[in-house]
């Protein structure tokens, strides 16, 4: 090969940065309370569907008046029936309470958040 190397080229590199977990907790709390203080936090009764039906989640959210909104919905414990059942809608994002991150929340239009959740963030966050 005739023209050589380039010597000292372009290196990739990580820019991560960690995050320390006392900032992640105080941002996911003061986002968390924004949204409370705006309406757009529900929480209601942990439920569960018989089948993996998409018609019965959207029933679900439609008497909740949020057909139209972009709803992340927190959960407790994994239900497959329900977890199916609100997966294939597109602007719904479901999350167990382990992974609830202050990005996902500030990206939702409402959060619905079952009881069973609300109370395990609240343990969580202390």
């Amino acid at each position: 090969m005739v023209g050589g190397g380039v010597a000292h080229g372009p290196q990739p590199r990580d820019y991560y940065y960690a995050l320390p977990k006392k900032v992640r907790k105080k941002a996911l709390k003061g986002v968390l309370s924004i949204k409370l203080k705006d309406g757009e936090i529900i929480i209601v009764e942990d439920f569960s569907f018989d089948a993996p039906k998409t018609k019965n989640a959207v029933e679900v959210l439609k008497n909740l008046g949020l057909e139209n909104e972009k709803v992340l919905i927190v959960y407790n414990e994994k239900d497959d029936n329900f977890i199916k059942s609100f997966r294939n809608l597109p602007k719904v994002k479901l999350i167990p309470v382990e992974g609830l991150n202050t990005y996902d929340i500030l990206n939702a239009d409402k959060v619905l958040i079952l009881k069973s959740a609300a109370e395990k963030i609240n343990e969580r966050l202390g």
